[in-house]
């Protein structure tokens, strides 16, 4: 019997919007994956993602940075990895090295790497936390990309234009 409510992505059908890398693309073709078995890749993985970047958060609160650093780090690529499930991995690939993103996508990893140099290498929180502010910041403006005229309204609000 057909689920019934909110829950059912089946039926959601017209709700969710049909995209040129929504349906049929490569990574999906050999694993078989539906629709509603994607979103729920995704969900998951954002869900997943967002519990290990919090616990990470509060282990960094009790002095412990290499497993912040760990928790975290897995915990923001994971999420990230969870948008592969609606447009394809090789796609999102090449939607982030776009020219309008790429700086944001090279900020936004390196910052990833750095979070890990800081926690293991240099055992310094302060250095990691920066590195964590300036990772979500480079993927805030790698996010606004997506959205037509974005960023040119975040620049006029910050009074950058």
């Amino acid at each position: 019997m057909a689920s019934k409510g909110w829950f059912n992505l089946e039926s959601a059908g017209a709700a969710i919007p049909e995209t040129q890398y929504f349906e049929g693309d490569s990574a999906f073709k050999w694993l078989g994956l539906s629709r509603t078995t994607r979103l729920y890749g995704f969900g998951a993985c954002l869900g997943v993602g967002l519990v290990l970047s919090i616990l990470g958060s509060i282990v960094l609160f009790f002095g412990q940075i290499t497993l912040f650093a760990v928790l975290y780090g897995f915990g923001t690529v994971i999420s990230l990895a969870g948008t592969g499930f609606l447009i394809g991995f090789l796609t999102q690939l090449k939607l982030m090295f776009k020219p309008v993103r790429v700086v944001a996508t090279i900020v936004f990893l390196a910052c990833i790497g750095l979070v890990f140099v800081g926690a293991f290498v240099l055992g310094n929180e302060i250095l990691c936390l920066i590195f964590v502010i300036l990772e979500y910041l480079a993927y805030t403006w790698y996010s606004l990309s997506y959205i037509p005229w974005a960023r040119s309204a975040v620049k006029k609000a910050v009074g950058f234009s």
